[in-house]
């Protein structure tokens, strides 16, 4: 927790840009009868009835100090899904970055292994030293700041149905390309200081050698 919550409050650093990568899964849903358009005295019309028409699967990046976002989408969520996705932050979004320090969890395509499967070992290794990695602690989503950029995407885009994944990334481009231009931040104000007085208990505990509750 304390190595995320240092890393976060370091000054932002274009040659070792902190970012942030985290996976949604979204359902695709179809209406099964028209929607009613506004007209005099009503709003729009939905039928509560629909059809679903598959799945995506959002990978959100974010450089919460930059104000910078990026969401790619993909029709699976696997190893060589994850691996593309670095080799694009890597070689399109940062490409003149030294290193990028990247924020993700514990899911097990998160691990730059992955790349040797993806591509050959001297392109994988090519990419691996681009990558300094930076796990959440398990059961501790609640440090993950692509959390909270995927958060506003649930409320921002998708609140209505989409019926494929044309419309979904149309959608999200339009989304994307309005608050990169606003450079919308996200300012974060846990801090290491704060998780030891907020969390002084564990700390305590960790002391005494009291591993009788988990401490994450």
């Amino acid at each position: 927790m304390e190595e995320v919550l240092d890393l976060y409050a370091e000054p932002a650093d274009a040659d070792c840009p902190v970012v942030c990568l985290d996976e949604k899964l979204v359902t695709l849903h179809a209406d099964t009868r028209p929607t009613l358009p506004v007209g005099p005295g009503h709003g729009e019309r939905v039928d509560y009835e629909y059809a679903r028409v598959g799945t995506a699967n959002l990978v959100v990046l974010v450089e919460p100090q930059a104000g910078w976002r990026h969401v790619g989408v993909t029709g699976q969520r696997t190893r060589l899904d994850d691996a593309r996705q670095l080799q694009g932050l890597a070689d399109e979004c940062y490409p003149d970055a030294q290193v990028i320090r990247l924020v993700q969890d514990n899911l097990n395509t998160h691990r730059l292994a992955t790349l040797y499967l993806a591509f050959p070992a001297t392109e994988a290794r090519r990419l691996v030293k681009r990558f300094e990695v930076h796990y959440t602690p398990a059961h501790g989503s609640w440090l993950h700041m692509a959390e909270i950029e995927i958060g506003i995407i649930q409320r921002q885009c998708l609140r209505h149905r989409l019926p494929s994944q044309e419309a979904l990334c149309q959608r999200l481009w339009t989304w994307e390309r309005e608050r990169n231009a606003a450079r919308c931040q996200i300012h974060w104000r846990f801090t290491t200081p704060l998780a030891r007085t907020k969390l002084s208990r564990f700390y305590d505990k960790l002391l005494a050698g009291d591993d009788t509750e988990q401490v994450d």
